[in-house]
Formats: C-alpha cells, sequence, structure tokens
C-alpha cells in the first residue's frame, strides 16, 4: 500500500528513475501521486490521476534533479486530492513522503498550530513533515530523529531539506523500506522491483532503523528508546526483477496471471523430490515433532486459504488446527501455547497486519513460526524461523490469484509434512497425494479451457448487484474466496455460506433476482448440497452450479451446470476457485472496470 522511491546522485538527473519506480510500483495502489526535487529550492509536481500523467506534468514543467523523491499514495488521513498528495512540504524547507499511519498526529498538529504553523492537508504525513522542521537547527538527520522520538504508529519516509542538497534521510518502523546502493548514488524504495537495473546491492532496513544517505555513502542507526545508535546491516547482491510484464494475448493482468497458475503451481513444486520437513527449513524435523497445536494468522485471501488448510491440517495430520484475521487476533486476549506452531500466510511477506500479529505471537511465548510467502526477502520470512517460498512470480494484479493456488499448494504439502513426522502418513498415502499433488498443473490448465462457458455465466452476472455464493465442508472458504473475488473487482455485492446455513438467515435474500453461485465437487457433503439447491430452486433462485463431471447435476429451468473436468479429491479445492477468479474476471471486464486497480484497494497493504 503507498509506494516510496528516493535518490541522491552525484552525476545524473533523477527525476525519470523516480518516476519509472513509481510506475513499477503502481500495482500496490494508489489515488494520488507525486514527485518532489532540490534544484535551487524545493520544487514538486502531484496528480490525483495515474503516474503517466504525472510524468506528463513532470515534462511540461520541466522537473529534474540530482536529488528527489516521490510517492504514490493510498487515502488514509484525507480524500484523494492533490493537497492531500505527497511529498509534503513545511515551509520552502523540508520534503517529505511517508507511507504508514502515525496514530498521535493530532496531538501533534495542536501543538504546532498554537506555534502558528498552517495546515494545508488534512493528512497525518504534513504534521510529520512540520515536526521535522520544528525539530530543524541545522542538523536534518538529528532533526529527524529528534521527530520519530516523538510520533507513534507505522511508518516509511525518506526527507530531504533545502539547506543539505545532497541527503536524503529514510527511516522505517513496521512499513517496508530497501536502500539500494549504487555507485556515485544511493536510492532507497518500498520494493527492490522500484530499482530494477538501477544497482543489484540491497539493504533490507529493520524497524526502527534511519539510514543517512548521500552520493558517496550511508550510515544507518538503530532506534534504540530515545537513543540512535550507529549499526551495520548486510548489503546483499542479487537481481531485482521489474513488474514490467509483457500481457502477450491478455487483455489484464488478471486475467494473465489466472492463466499462468499452472505453471506458477509447478514452479512452487519443482525443489520438491520428497515429503521432507526440511523443505520448510533446516530446523523443521525438530519444530514439528514438538508441536501439538497450529495456529495460522493471515488476512484476506491468504486468510481464506488458511481456513482450507485446516481441513487438510486436521483431517490428515491429525492436528487441532485454529485460523485468526490477523487484525483481530493481535487486539484480543488469546491463550498462548508455547507448543504451538504458528503459521502466517501472505504474498507480499508485508502485510502490516499479520506481521504484528506474528510479533504478538511471539512476545506471548509461541517461538516456534512459519511464514508461507512468495517473498523470499519480506519482513515476515525474516521474522520466522521457518519459511516456504511459493514461487507465484510477480503478481500485479490487485485481486490475487496464483498467489492463492500457490500458498494452497504450499499448504498442502505441509500438511503432508506434519502427518509424516506424526506418524500419520503411510507410505502409499504419500505416493498417493503426491501423485495428485504432481498433476495439478495440468488438471488446472483442463479447467482453464472452461472460460468460454464462464464467459457466457459472466454475461448475465453483469447486469446483478447482489449474488450469494455457497459451498459445505473445505469448499465453503473457496466460495468465500469466490464471492471476495466478484466484489472486490466487479463491485457487486457478494456473500458466501456454508449451504447448511441458508436455512438459518440467507434464504430470506433469494428470489429470482439473485444469482446462487454453488461449489459442487463430488464428496461426502454432496447429498446435503443438494438438498440445500432444492431450497434454493423452490424460491424461484437462479443456481450456477460449478459441478464435478460425475456428481448427476443437470442443467434445467432455473440451474445452470458447467461440468468440471475430474473430480480431484483433497486438492479439489484448488481446482474449484479457478472458474470463481474466471467469473470475476469476466463480470468485471464486461462492466467495463479497472480490473487490475480495483477502486479503493491496494496490492500490499502496509497500514492497519
Amino acid at each position: 500500500m503507498c509506494g516510496i522511491v528516493a535518490a541522491t546522485s552525484k552525476h545524473r538527473n533523477v527525476v525519470p528513475l523516480l518516476v519509472q519506480g513509481l510506475k513499477r510500483l503502481e500495482y500496490r495502489g494508489y489515488d494520488s501521486c507525486g514527485v518532489a526535487v532540490w534544484n535551487q529550492g524545493l520544487k514538486r509536481v502531484r496528480s490525483v490521476s495515474r503516474v503517466s500523467e504525472l510524468s506528463e506534468q513532470i515534462s511540461k514543467d520541466q522537473l529534474q534533479g540530482f536529488l528527489g523523491i516521490a510517492h504514490t499514495r493510498w487515502a488514509t488521513h484525507g480524500e484523494p486530492l492533490v493537497c492531500n498528495a505527497h511529498p509534503h512540504f513545511s515551509g520552502d524547507q523540508i520534503a517529505l513522503i511517508h507511507n504508514g499511519i502515525i496514530e498521535n498526529y493530532e496531538e501533534i498538529r495542536e501543538e504546532l498550530a498554537a506555534k502558528g504553523v498552517q495546515f494545508t492537508s488534512q493528512t497525518d504525513t504534513e504534521v510529520l513533515a512540520h515536526l521535522v522542521r520544528d525539530n530543524y537547527t541545522g542538523d536534518l538527520l538529528g532533526a529527524v530523529q529528534a521527530a520519530l522520538n516523538r510520533v507513534r504508529g507505522a511508518y516509511a519516509i525518506a526527507v530531504f531539506c533545502k539547506d543539505d542538497p545532497h541527503r536524503v534521510v529514510v527511516a522505517r518502523q513496521g512499513s517496508p523500506l530497501v536502500l539500494g546502493v549504487g555507485d556515485g548514488e544511493m536510492f532507497a524504495a518500498s520494493d527492490t522491483m522500484a530499482l530494477a537495473g538501477e544497482t543489484d546491492r540491497f539493504i533490507y532496513l529493520e524497524d526502527g532503523d534511519v539510514a543517512d544517505l548521500m552520493p558517496q555513502g550511508y550510515q544507518i542507526y538503530s532506534h534504540q528508546g530515545t537513543e540512535f545508535i550507529a549499526v551495520e546491516r548486510e548489503v546483499r547482491q542479487m537481481e531485482a526483477f521489474s513488474n514490467a510484464v509483457e500481457l502477450g494475448p491478455y487483455r489484464h493482468y488478471m486475467q494473465k496471471e489466472i492463466f499462468e497458475q499452472p505453471r506458477a503451481i509447478a514452479d512452487t513444486l519443482e525443489a520438491v523430490g520428497e515429503v521432507t520437513p526440511t523443505l520448510f527449513g533446516e530446523k523443521a524435523g525438530e519444530v514439528f515433532k514438538e508441536i501439538h497445536r497450529v495456529l495460522m494468522i493471515a488476512c484476506g485471501t491468504s486468510y481464506y486459504a488458511a481456513l482450507t488448510s485446516k481441513y487438510w491440517i486436521e483431517a490428515i495430520a491429525g492436528i487441532p488446527c485454529d485460523v485468526e484475521i490477523a487484525s483481530e487476533y493481535r487486539y484480543r486476549k488469546s491463550v498462548p501455547d508455547p507448543k504451538t506452531l504458528v503459521i502466517t500466510i501472505s504474498q507480499s511477506g508485508e502485510t502490516a497486519d499479520t506481521l504484528a500479529a506474528l510479533k504478538h505471537a511471539r512476545d506471548l511465548g509461541m517461538t516456534q513460526t512459519l511464514t508461507i510467502c512468495n517473498v523470499s526477502t519480506s519482513a515476515m520470512v525474516r521474522e520466522s524461523l521457518l519459511r516456504y517460498i511459493t514461487r507465484a512470480g510477480v503478481e500485479i494484479g490487485v485481486a490475487s490469484t496464483k498467489a492463492f493456488t500457490t500458498q494452497l499448494t504450499a499448504l498442502f504439502l505441509l500438511t503432508l509434512c506434519l502427518a509424516k513426522v506424526k506418524g500419520r502418513l503411510s507410505a502409499e498415502s504419500e505416493d498417493r497425494y503426491m501423485k495428485l499433488l504432481r498433476h495439478v498443473p495440468k488438471a488446472v490448465s483442463a479447467v482453464l479451457a472452461l472460460e468460454p462457458q464462464v464467459i457466457a455465466w459472466a454475461q448475465r452476472f453483469a447486469s446483478k448487484q447482489h449474488a450469494l455464493f455457497l459451498g459445505r465442508g473445505i469448499h465453503y472458504p473457496i466460495a468465500l474466496e469466490g464471492a471476495l473475488k466478484l466484489k472486490e473487482i466487479s463491485y457487486i455485492h457478494a456473500e458466501a455460506y456454508p449451504a447448511g446455513e441458508l436455512k438459518h438467515g440467507p434464504l430470506a435474500l433469494v428470489d429470482e433476482s439473485i444469482p446462487v453461485v454453488t461449489v459442487a465437487p463430488n464428496d461426502e457433503l454432496l447429498e446435503k448440497l443438494k438438498s440445500n439447491m432444492k431450497e434454493v430452486e423452490a424460491r424461484k433462485g437462479e443456481l450456477y452450479v460449478f459441478a464435478d463431471a460425475d456428481t448427476g447435476l443437470e442443467s434445467s429451468e432455473h440451474i445452470h451446470v458447467i461440468r468440471m473436468p475430474e473430480n480431484y479429491g483433497p486438492l479439489s479445492p484448488i481446482l474449484h476457485v479457478i472458474p470463481l477468479q474466471l467469473l470475476a474476471y469476466h463480470t468485471a471486464f464486461i462492466r467495463g472496470n479497472d480490473v487490475d486497480k480495483p477502486r479503493n484497494l491496494a496490492k500490499s497493504v502496509t497500514v492497519e
């Protein structure tokens, strides 16, 4: 959520670099953007449109400089207006950009207003800019450090001052920030991909770090109490990849990413030779033997992956499993158990609520931690004892697709490892499950061939305002994920329920105007599900059923059936979510929505 790019150079205009970095961070979601430079004073350009329009303004204004900061903003405090867009200035002296939320900004704002400070925005960020200036006595680093001693909350910031036109000071607390080390230049960004092609040397700042950047080098300080102590951080040599991926024959990145799922799942399994705990880290075998419970913590789509895998872990591994929404878990009093394996799941590994929940669980004494994530260098991975890196590749569409199915793939593999360590997985079962798992990419490809039939359904859905999704057992979380996909990109109100709950309230909503999407695998709950479908049919509801071929379900006046290619047993959820993704995508496309950048949403949610 939001993007930061900053640069200081001895020898070149950094504005093209800043703009390119913002373009690469667009996938994170934003509603305004801006660039500020030092060029015989503070100068900036801001926009509530896309980065491409900002770039046009920059060219028109001939903005250039050897030092600059750039930002994409997702509105929290204040509407998406130019006056609220970053960078923020304090007079003609301080320029600042900020990701995160300053929790005590109102208190500080009142203090500064009493001193005569005039505010031009509704943001918490402008308060921080004025606070830095209020503490400035000729030393920018000291002013930033003094300001940070006053604030509470989460932040990643970049600041420069007109009096020191080669220095940028950056800091992080709860929001990601990485440094790039160049030759005669230094960079900072929310993500390495913003700096792809500029350097291959990166430093991941830790919470509480403040870095003083100048073209000739840098110094990092760790915030300890009210003191800032000079520290060394590892410089990692690695190739950063941009998200400038070609769309090829696809209209949107989301559609492309849906069709990349067979490859992504295969890549996630590529290094798996056998079911062994060491797939999750050197200490995994020892940890798995000791634990007797599992606690899974996640948000959004990752939360639904956790809910799905709860069924696997309890049924196959025989281990009790709880699933918590990260934003709720850390704000309630729970009963900690040091024999619990705490699993966090995140596409980015920077999700603020999940990262904070991980630290909270650890503070409670639950130190056996594992992260399943798509980004090997993310904060969540670095904070965890164990990890499994999915290989979904860059996911640009805000609505997660291939990240979800690769998470499920990793979680099923984890289930088998836990079951094996606990003595609940026979050699025959292991062989059968692994054959199923390795066949998933081909099975997903077969489901993707149903796209033309799904498009026909999407034509009907595009005019609707509400929809219900039904599933039973392990497919209930898949119904939840289907409803989430439809609502977040088509803006159709959608809800999901366990089908058995229909008669306990939701049935009151059913009439001929509301489509009822049903996930119908041929499992032990099929007959129960058919009874629930009859309840809908009796109220003249329109059923849209994704059914396994051998369910015996047929299309009729009020029942529309798309047949899935094959029954896939415990891995059926991975297959059944694919047509739900396609339905959401095509419905949103027909409605003319910006599929890859849905309104009000961000890809990487790094604030609470």
